[in-house]
């Protein structure tokens, strides 16, 4: 066979294999052509960082231990009856609710509803309100708290009776008042304070102080309903009770 037979028959076998290959190819998924592009100054430079010698490598620290995971805070205490009477219905008392975003002061009424206030001031003494939040702020209407459960339904493990007036009236944001069920005699812990006038609720809810600084803050602690919530509402940092 000639050399040139011979020639012919291999380029035949190659272009046969070329197309062969060709057709047996997967087709991928589009590839941004121009993102696949390296320059040749760029694989020079890749070429050169290669090249340069680096400084052996410090060892790695051990990792950081991983911090212990925070235990859930713990529930404030439960009683099992109301306190006795300890504060003055002559005196003045003052509450100072503190919040992340500054400071609520409240004027209390012991003259107007003594077991109220004297509940209060006992819970606030106590640190019972310390860490619990607004768990429930409707806008027009209320910011709500003093729920150790936070959704509505825990107490202080007592009730007190009802203290309804009409020396004082739910006619203009700032009044602090109790929150209850369906039953008048069934507050405990839980208070809440107007942003706005909810005639609605005279003479049904017991009203123990009004805001005399910070009102502010009140109306604009962060809505929540606990229906629907899926984060804790805003953090009360402490009560504290001043008496003149």
């Amino acid at each position: 066979m000639s050399a040139v037979v011979v020639v012919a028959i291999l380029g035949l076998l190659a272009v046969f294999l070329f197309n062969r290959s060709n057709a047996e190819q997967v087709v991928d998924a589009p590839v941004d052509e121009a993102a696949g592009v390296v320059s040749e100054d760029a694989e020079l430079a890749a070429e050169s960082d290669l090249a340069a010698v680096e400084e052996p490598a410090a060892a790695e620290a051990p990792a950081a231990e991983a911090p212990a995971a925070e235990e859930p805070a713990a529930l404030p205490a439960r009683y099992d009856a109301p306190p006795p009477m300890t504060i003055d219905p002559e005196r003045d008392y003052t509450a100072t609710i503190t919040t992340p975003r500054g400071d609520i002061v409240v004027e209390l009424l012991p003259n107007i509803a003594p077991q109220t206030v004297n509940n209060f001031v006992f819970l606030a003494n106590e640190g019972f309100y310390n860490g619990l939040t607004w768990h429930r702020v409707l806008p027009d209407f209320m910011a709500q708290a003093g729920d150790p459960l936070g959704d509505g339904t825990g107490d202080a493990g007592y009730n007190i009776p009802a203290e309804f007036t009409s020396e004082i009236l739910f006619d203009r944001s700032g009044i602090l008042a109790m929150a209850r069920s369906n039953d008048p005699n069934s507050a405990s812990s839980q208070f809440f304070i107007t942003t706005a006038s909810a005639p609605h609720l005279n003479e049904q809810y017991t009203i123990f102080g009004e805001v005399i600084e910070g009102q502010e803050i009140v109306d604009n602690i962060p809505l929540r309903d606990p229906m629907t919530a899926t984060a804790p509402g805003e953090e009360i940092i402490s009560i504290t009770i001043d008496e003149s």
